[in-house]
């Protein structure tokens, strides 16, 4: 990459002490609404609607399936509580790529940041595009993926659907050029609608489709661990027991876990939010205690509302267009397809507005193009948008963005396991730091959260050897991009 530029390489230690000018430095516009609604609205896409399927037939019984999201949901909060300690300490641009060079070095900072950018930032801005374009489908078929505008032999194929998908990233990242206020409004709009639609269906799904006896069946041998699968029409269900168990757990949770992902977004802009050193903390707090108040008591619902068969099997693992079909009618589907056009365009602005945070942070490092590094008159980063917004694009194009997520669970594992590390070298390294806010439970917690992050990591590994093994290559990929990052910017000194 091309990164040459009139910034030296920083000091040993990686900090940053001067982010440039008054004329290049952001703006701080966000509250804490703002930025609660930037941590909810980022984790709520179409996960709840779907992963469920999956977790059910891992798992088989219903206390199982909500064990799944309930342990999600506690590890999730523990470690957006602990992130609260970094935050405050450093309220800079870049978050967790700040936390990883500050605890670490430039070298663990940039494999972070390299991987945000290749697969895991762009992929899902990607991957949730796709998803919006699919259920608005529902409501205009021509933009379905089965409508094929262009093809190129039986190999390469643009569908309508990827059209609209790249058309809502290339409209949100225009929003979001002309400053954050505006990419604010839209996040904090389209968030609460979700959150008022979801709250919604939970509690008509549990007045008006709740069912007594389905309830009961469901929870009758609710700890019966089974794995269910259909051969040719028949239920075939297998007892779990051992390390069988242990592998359909790190399956179900990587569902749960991901569904309830990109929390830690909202520490990416931190140079735009008003008193950062506490209110990141604060809506880490509160943004993530909603989403897992909502996942928990969405999966009560569809427990009362659909039998444990018609939740492992629903059609294309659709569990949310099931539930509401039961609830409302033949409407179902189309409620449930506006509930997840809101959400997915919420939510991808939320991943829009904050990834390109990470590449400006990385560039004023030398670590990245030159052009990211550098705000507009709004104070944003323009370049670094596009930037985003063209590689989230062809991604969209190659139809295989699901699969560059599931390389990197592993790589995403390990990193929020150093990020969390770095609390107990921090206090070490740099005592002297404020920190207005403390690590919840340390170290108790900052620890059960390593070892539980750990232990999926290492059971994923064993289990889904075939997308770890991968995506751990992808992140090593970046060692020598960190070279040649490094020989170019030394090069730029000269």
């Amino acid at each position: 990459m091309d990164i040459n530029q009139t910034n030296s390489i920083k000091p040993a230690s990686g900090r940053l002490e001067d982010q440039g000018p008054a004329t290049n430095s952001f703006k701080p516009s966000l509250g804490l609404l703002d930025a609660t609604m930037i941590v909810s609205g980022s984790m709520i896409g179409s996960g709840i609607f779907i992963v469920t399927a999956e977790i059910a037939r891992s798992v088989g019984g219903a206390g199982w399936i909500t064990l799944m999201w309930v342990l999600a949901g506690a590890v999730t909060l523990i470690a957006a509580l602990s992130y609260g300690e970094l935050s405050g300490m450093y309220p800079k641009a870049g978050g967790q790529y700040v936390y990883l060079r500050e605890a670490y070095n430039p070298f663990i900072a940039f494999l972070f940041g390299w991987t945000q950018f290749g697969v895991i930032q762009t992929g899902t801005i990607a991957a949730v595009a796709v998803a919006f374009a699919k259920f608005t489908a529902y409501l205009i078929p021509g933009f379905s993926e089965k409508n094929i505008l262009f093809e190129i032999g039986s190999s390469f194929s643009i569908s309508a659907a990827q059209i609209v998908a790249i058309i809502s990233i290339i409209l949100l990242t225009m929003i979001n050029t002309r400053g954050v206020h505006r990419g604010k409004i839209i996040q904090t709009v389209f968030t609460l609608a979700k959150l008022l639609s979801l709250f919604g269906l939970i509690i008509f799904g549990f007045l008006l489709g709740a069912k007594q006896e389905i309830w009961s069946a469901n929870w009758q041998n609710a700890w019966v661990a089974n794995s269910i699968s259909l051969n040719n029409g028949e239920v075939i269900t297998a007892a779990l027991s051992g390390m069988a168990l242990l592998g359909a757990i790190a399956v179900s949770m990587k569902g749960s876990l991901f569904s309830s992902d990109a929390w830690n977004n909202v520490t990416f802009i931190a140079g735009e939010i008003k008193n950062p050193a506490k209110n990141i903390g604060r809506s880490l707090f509160l943004g993530t205690l909603i989403v897992t108040i909502i996942y928990v008591s969405c999966n009560l619902m569809y427990l009362a509302v659909l039998p444990i068969h018609d939740i492992a099997f629903a059609a294309n693992d659709r569990v949310g267009v099931a539930a509401a079909a039961n609830i409302f009618g033949p409407a179902g589907a189309i409620i449930i397809a506006v509930m997840i056009m809101i959400s997915t365009f919420g939510c991808n602005n939320g991943l829009i507005l904050s990834g390109a945070r990470i590449y400006y942070t990385m560039a004023q490092d030398g670590l990245f193009f030159k052009g990211a590094g550098q705000l507009n008159k709004h104070h944003v980063p323009e370049k670094g948008l596009w930037i985003q917004c063209a590689w989230a694009s062809l991604l969209c194009l190659t139809g295989r963005y699901n699969d560059l997520l599931a390389l990197v669970i592993f790589g995403v594992l390990i990193f929020y396991v150093l990020t969390i590390a770095g609390i107990f070298i921090l206090r070490k390294k740099r005592p002297d730091i404020e920190r207005p806010y403390k690590a919840f439970g340390y170290p108790l917690m900052p620890i059960l959260y390593i070892v539980v992050a750990l232990g999926l990591a290492l059971l994923l590994l064993i289990f889904e050897r075939d997308y770890t093994v991968p995506g751990l290559g992808i992140i090593l990929l970046g060692v020598p991009l960190y070279y040649l990052a490094m020989s170019s910017a030394r090069k730029a000194k000269k």
